[in-house]
């Protein structure tokens, strides 16, 4: 998403630089009618620069930072899955323990010893399955709201390139009404330009040697 609004913002900013190189060309100081074309280009450039900066602001409130923040909680759930398991290994560590003791003959020092080690399991045992019990039960629940979080940001997102391509039809509309000439086709303004076309290449300081 961040890679989307650093493209927009350099792709309007290139099409104002581009009314601005035009404007200082000097053929808008010899032609009256291309001055107009230019600054009417420059105008729009200028409005859709400001719309496409008003979108990017609205993606960035509404969708980049709140999946940043959502980004953030994955540290302390993977540092408690982490948790989980180092309490796990401890857990079979002495519960192993506890087994070797219980299959040895029970004379008074196994006795001892085994008695020790389940003293040693009972608090470690309690500490993983509170831990476990903690993960089953909420983790689900981070995966199932992963939707209701998201959406908001997603329709966020969809309402900004509505209303941004809405504005760009006005603007680029506005600006056809401005340029086109009445009467002409794509078809003509293409026989017109090849012919113009034609007419450089016949100049002698351009032609093939």
């Amino acid at each position: 998403m961040k890679k989307s609004t650093d493209a927009d913002l350099a792709m309007s900013k290139s099409a104002v630089k581009i009314s601005l190189d035009l404007l200082s060309n000097p053929l808008c100081e010899q032609d009256q009618d291309f001055l107009n074309m230019v600054t009417a280009l420059d105008m729009a450039m200028k409005r859709m620069d400001a719309f496409n900066q008003e979108k990017v602001n609205q993606i960035q409130k509404t969708v980049i930072e709140p999946l940043k923040r959502f980004g953030s909680v994955f540290p302390s759930l993977n540092m408690a899955v982490k948790r989980r398991e180092q309490a796990l290994q401890d857990y079979r560590r002495l519960q192993a323990k506890v087994e070797k003791y219980e299959e040895k003959e029970k004379t008074g020092p196994v006795l001892a010893k085994l008695h020790q080690a389940r003293e040693e399991l009972r608090p470690v045992q309690e500490d993983f399955e509170a831990k476990n019990k903690q993960l089953l039960d909420e983790m689900p629940r981070f995966y199932g709201s992963r939707l209701d979080y998201f959406q908001p940001s997603f329709e966020s997102l969809i309402r900004a390139q509505v209303v941004y391509y809405s504005e760009m039809h006005k603007i680029f509309g506005d600006l056809t009404q401005q340029l086109d000439q009445p009467g002409h086709s794509d078809e003509q303004r293409e026989r017109e330009n090849e012919a113009k076309l034609s007419e450089l290449r016949a100049l002698s300081i351009v032609a093939d040697d």
